[in-house]
């Protein structure tokens, strides 16, 4: 199994939900996350804008904000390949960038500290249920996750969780996945490199 196979043969899968379903079964996963004690007690909360076949977080966002969650999204900088977060109050504070991905613009939004952070989403096309991850493969996570210390969650429909996933030493996995079926506490699963 590698993981430009596993990616693609994953998104193939997903492009398959109707939009209904899709819609539907965002709906329980964030209704599922917004129980989290994770989420109840966190002031600030980062997550990607998503793109479907992802597990929508628009709708997400604006749940968050009604419960004044302070909202932080990515600016990915493509030549280091590193992120810096920022807060947004609202979809207007966004830009299309490369690959259609909306990304906050940085003259109309504060930038966030990682110590500011309580819980970040972390996205992913694959997961399994030790937590480890096959993101969209630019590596960005994997870079910024090793120093963070608040809670890791990811979201995932739940043919996304796979039994095992190819990993390397560096992946940084996941607290918690929220599935539409399961949650999967991944903390005390036993984890094999």
């Amino acid at each position: 199994m590698d993981k430009k196979t596993e990616r693609l043969k994953m998104k193939k899968q997903l492009n398959e939900l109707s939009k209904e379903e899709y819609i539907e079964r965002s709906q329980i996963i964030h209704q599922k996350l917004l129980q989290e004690p994770s989420i109840i007690n966190a002031e600030t909360i980062a997550l990607t804008i998503s793109n479907f076949p992802e597990v929508d977080t628009r709708k997400l966002i604006e749940s968050l904000w009604k419960l004044n969650k302070r909202v932080a999204v990515p600016k990915c900088n493509p030549k280091t390949k590193e992120m810096t977060f920022y807060a947004i109050q609202g979809f207007h504070q966004l830009e299309s960038v490369y690959y259609n991905l909306q990304e906050p613009i940085e003259e109309r939004t504060d930038k966030i500290q990682q110590e500011q952070m309580d819980v970040i989403i972390v996205p992913g096309i694959v997961f399994d249920k030790r937590g480890l991850r096959i993101g969209f493969g630019g590596g960005y996570y994997d870079r910024y996750l090793p120093t963070f210390t608040g809670k890791l969650i990811s979201l995932a429909f739940d043919e996304q969780v796979v039994a095992w996933v190819p990993n390397e030493s560096y992946d940084v996995p996941v607290h918690l996945i929220i599935s539409d079926k399961d949650i999967y506490n991944c903390i005390n699963v036993r984890r094999e490199y």
